[in-house]
C-alpha cells in the first residue's frame, strides 16, 4: 500500500465509498490522514457526499454510528495514526454488537517504521478484535458487509499533492439470499418479545396471530393493538407469566431483567428470529433460531385479552412520579413522525414502563448493542442529521450527557441538526439504587462508588459549547417541547434520585394489587 501515491489511494477510496452508497463521512483530522481529508473535502464540495469534521475521535465514531442507524446506510469514520485510532474502539464495539455498518478508516505510517521510535507510530493492524480487518482497498468489499469493518491504510510521503480530484464510483456486488420461513402452530399460549431493532415485523406477527406483544421502546415494534405498556411488571405475575408456553423473540432483548428471565426458561418453546449473537444468553435445547416465522392459525382470543386487561389495570395503578412525567412528555412530543434517541440506564427504562404503544411504528433509536453510556449525544446528533425532515429529541440521564458532552463540540462550518436534548438530571447514577447494590446493607459505600454524584454545572458546560440551555420543571416540559426548535438545544429537567428504589417497589406492589 505504501508504494502507491497517497493521493491516488485517497481518490480511489472515495470512489469505492460512493459505489457502496455512502452519503455521509465523518473525519477527525490529522497529518497522516491529510490526503483522505483533502479528498473528502473535494467530494463534499462536489456534493457527492456530506462531510462531518470532529476533533474528538471517540465522538466522531459515535456520530458515524448515529448517522448509520438512522439512515440505514453505511458510514465511514476516518482518523490519523496513533492514539486517534484507539479512540474509535467504543463506537466500533457498539457497532459490532448492534451490527451497524460503520467503517473505521485509519491512516497509518509505512510498515518500515513499526517497532521504531517514529512519531505517532504503533501497530494499528487488526487493533479492534472481532471486527473484520483489511489493509488494502481491493478486499474492502469482501469484509465490509452488514456490520462494521476496519480499513488500515499505510500512507507514505508525500502525503499531499495538488491534483484535480475526480471520483469514479465503483460498483459493489452484494448477494441477498432468500429468507427461510418457519411455520408455527397457533395453539400454544405465546407471547412475542421485541428487543432493540426488531422492526415492525414483530408487531405484524403479534397482530396476525393474536399474541401479546412485549416491545422495547427502541424495538421499532411498540405499536398496534397487541402491544403492552407495563409488560415487565406483568411478567412478575405468575398468573400470566407462568401460563406462557412459547415465546417468539425478535431483536436484541437486553433492556428488562424480567424479559431476560423469560428467555432463560428451559420449560417452554422459544423461537428466536436471529442467531446466538442477538439472543440474550446461551441458547439451551428448547431454543430454536429462525430466519422468519409465520403462524399457521390465530391464537386464543382470551389469552390476549387477559394480558391486555391486566396491562390496563397496572398502567392505571402506577404511582405518580416526576421521572414518569418526564418520560411521558418526551414520548408524546415525538409523535408519530418524529425521531427519538434514548440513553441507557433509567431514561429508556422509564420510557419502557409508561410509553403507550403508538398506532404506527415510531423511529426510536438507542445504543443497545452494549448498552453503554458512551457517545450518546453524538449518536443522537448523527441520527438527527440523517433524518433532518423529522422532529428530533434525545432523552438522556445527566451522567450519559456528561460522559458524551464532547459530542456537542461542532465547528462553525459543520452541518448542525435541529435537536432538543432532554437531560433528566438527578446528579448521579440512579439506576444502581434499583439493583442489588442499592440494598440497605451497601448504603455506606453506595453514594461514592455507585451513585457517583458530580455536582456538574450543565448550564455552564452548555455555555462553553455555545449550546442554548434551559432548566425546566417536569410539569413544564410538555410546553417547552412544544416550542419551535431551530438548531441544537438542551432542556435540563431536575428529578429526584434518592427515591428510585422506593418507586420501583411501589410499582411492583401496584402491579401485584392490580393483577
Amino acid at each position: 500500500m505504501s508504494e502507491q501515491r497517497a493521493v491516488d489511494v485517497a481518490q480511489r477510496l472515495v470512489g469505492l465509498l460512493l459505489g457502496r452508497g455512502v452519503t455521509d463521512v465523518v473525519l477527525s483530522p490529522g497529518s497522516r490522514s491529510g490526503p483522505l481529508a483533502l479528498a473528502l473535502h473535494a467530494a463534499d464540495q462536489q456534493r457527492l457526499l456530506r462531510l462531518h469534521v470532529r476533533v474528538d475521535e471517540r465522538e466522531a465514531a459515535f456520530l458515524a454510528l448515529g448517522l448509520a442507524k438512522a439512515s440505514q446506510r453505511p458510514v465511514p469514520v476516518m482518523t490519523t495514526s496513533g492514539t486517534a485510532v484507539a479512540n474509535l474502539h467504543p463506537g466500533l464495539l457498539e457497532a459490532l454488537h448492534a451490527q451497524v455498518p460503520v467503517l473505521a478508516v485509519t491512516a497509518d505510517r509505512p510498515a518500515r517504521l513499526r517497532g521504531t521510535g517514529a512519531n505517532q507510530t504503533t501497530d494499528q493492524r487488526a487493533i479492534f478484535p472481532g471486527i473484520p480487518y483489511v489493509d488494502g482497498l481491493d478486499r474492502l468489499p469482501a469484509v465490509w458487509t452488514h456490520g462494521p469493518a476496519h480499513l488500515n491504510l499505510e500512507l507514505d510521503e508525500p502525503l499531499v499533492e495538488p491534483i484535480a480530484w475526480e471520483f469514479a464510483p465503483q460498483e459493489w456486488q452484494t448477494d441477498v439470499a432468500p429468507r427461510a420461513v418457519t411455520r408455527l402452530p397457533g395453539g400454544p399460549r405465546t407471547v412475542v418479545v421485541a428487543g432493540d431493532d426488531s422492526g415492525p415485523e414483530a408487531a405484524e406477527l403479534a397482530e396476525r396471530a393474536g399474541w401479546p406483544l412485549l416491545a422495547d421502546p427502541s424495538s421499532g415494534a411498540r405499536f398496534g393493538p397487541n402491544a403492552l405498556t407495563a409488560y415487565r411488571l406483568l411478567l412478575a405475575q405468575e398468573s400470566l407469566s407462568g401460563a406462557v408456553e412459547r415465546v417468539v423473540s425478535f431483536g436484541h432483548a437486553t433492556l428488562s431483567r424480567p424479559v431476560t428471565r423469560l428467555l432463560s426458561r428451559t420449560d417452554i418453546d422459544i423461537v428466536h428470529i436471529g442467531d446466538q449473537s442477538t439472543f440474550p444468553g446461551p441458547a439451551t435445547a428448547n431454543v430454536r433460531f429462525a430466519e422468519g416465522v409465520e403462524p399457521e392459525a390465530a391464537g386464543d382470543e382470551a389469552w390476549l385479552a387477559a394480558w391486555q386487561e391486566a396491562d390496563e389495570r397496572v398502567v392505571a395503578a402506577l404511582p405518580a412520579a416526576p421521572v414518569f412525567e418526564v418520560a411521558r412528555a418526551v414520548w408524546d412530543a415525538v409523535g408519530e413522525d418524529g425521531l427519538l434517541y434514548v440513553g441507557s440506564s433509567n431514561p429508556v427504562r422509564d420510557l419502557d414502563l409508561v410509553a403507550r404503544p403508538a398506532s404506527a411504528a415510531r423511529l426510536v433509536l438507542a445504543n443497545r448493542g452494549l448498552a453503554g453510556i458512551d457517545g450518546v449525544p453524538a449518536s443522537a446528533i448523527g441520527a438527527a442529521l440523517a433524518q433532518a425532515e423529522r422532529r428530533a429529541i434525545a432523552y438522556l440521564g445527566d451522567l450519559t450527557f456528561l460522559h458524551g458532552s464532547n459530542g456537542l463540540l461542532i465547528g462553525p462550518s459543520e452541518p448542525r441538526p435541529d435537536l432538543t436534548i432532554v437531560v433528566a438530571s438527578d446528579d448521579g447514577g440512579s439506576i444502581f439504587s434499583t439493583l442489588e447494590q442499592g440494598a440497605p446493607e451497601y448504603a455506606a459505600a453506595f453514594e461514592r462508588v455507585y451513585a457517583t454524584p458530580t455536582g456538574a454545572d450543565i448550564a455552564a458546560l452548555c455555555a462553553g459549547y455555545r449550546v442554548p440551555h434551559r432548566r425546566v420543571a417536569p410539569g413544564d416540559l410538555t410546553a417547552a417541547l412544544a416550542e419551535p426548535c431551530a438548531g441544537l438545544r438542551v432542556l435540563e429537567v431536575p428529578v429526584p434520585r434518592h427515591d428510585r428504589r422506593a418507586l420501583a417497589e411501589a410499582c411492583a406492589r401496584a402491579a401485584r394489587d392490580a393483577v
